[in-house]
């Protein structure tokens, strides 16, 4: 990918906030990091999981997701998986949660087949192998599984309300029969961003009905609703 190439021979500025030094600075890595929490969307989908992430989608934080999922600055994806696998690390002790304690399925939202081709790399996906990694470096049994898969297409999710997108991504994420049997009976659903949360319901709808529990989605940042 040219802008990765880009990324290790030309001068690094933060994609936070430009300044000249490391793609993500103390000052906007602090931001990532520094306040991982539950975040619901309001109003809550009836079906979503506990969610969690790491920082409300604003300011450095929308920058650095931009630059990493639309701009093709893969070396930001270290720096994004740090923030959501300390946020799976924060939630799973705020609430004592005791499947945790066992092996889990950590399972990437799939982007679908054009919005790859147009990004040229899989964002998310990534991201769960690398959270995968530092969940097992605190010493977590995690196993990422792939496994959701586009059943059909669905529109643009720009400017739709939440009632819109969740009637938009309805039945539209599967778990495929020739899909490998998951890891675990538990899967934490992963995403880079939750807004109304609609797709984060449709993919635990999709794994529930493959017998999966998913007790927790975490992503990295959060939209602020606004009336």
């Amino acid at each position: 990918m040219l802008s990765a190439v880009l990324d290790l021979v030309l001068p690094q500025a933060c994609a936070g906030c430009g300044a000249k030094g490391a793609r993500c600075c103390p000052g906007c890595l602090a931001e990532l990091i520094g306040a991982p929490a539950r975040r619901l969307p309001e109003p809550v989908p009836r079906g979503l999981p506990d969610c969690w992430s790491a920082a409300p989608y604003e300011g450095a934080v929308r920058r650095a997701i931009v630059a990493y999922k639309e701009r093709g600055a893969v070396v930001l994806a270290g720096v994004l998986a740090e923030a959501a696998a300390f946020t799976v690390v924060r939630a799973v002790g705020g609430t004592g949660a005791s499947w945790a304690d066992r092996t889990f399925a950590v399972v990437p939202v799939p982007s679908g087949r054009r919005t790859r081709r147009h990004r040229g790399h899989d964002p998310v996906g990534r991201l769960a192998v690398l959270v995968t990694g530092r969940l097992r470096a605190f010493g977590m049994r995690a196993e990422t599984w792939a496994a959701l898969g586009q059943a059909r297409r669905v529109a643009d999710q720009a400017g739709l309300s939440s009632a819109e997108r969740s009637a938009n991504l309805a039945g539209s994420l599967q778990v495929p029969e020739a899909a490998k049997g998951p890891p675990a009976a538990c899967a934490l659903l992963l995403d880079d961003i939750v807004t109304t949360g609609a797709t984060l319901v449709e993919a635990t709808r999709a794994l529930r009905s493959a017998g999966v529990r998913v007790p927790l989605a975490v992503t990295v940042a959060a939209t602020r609703r606004r009336s």
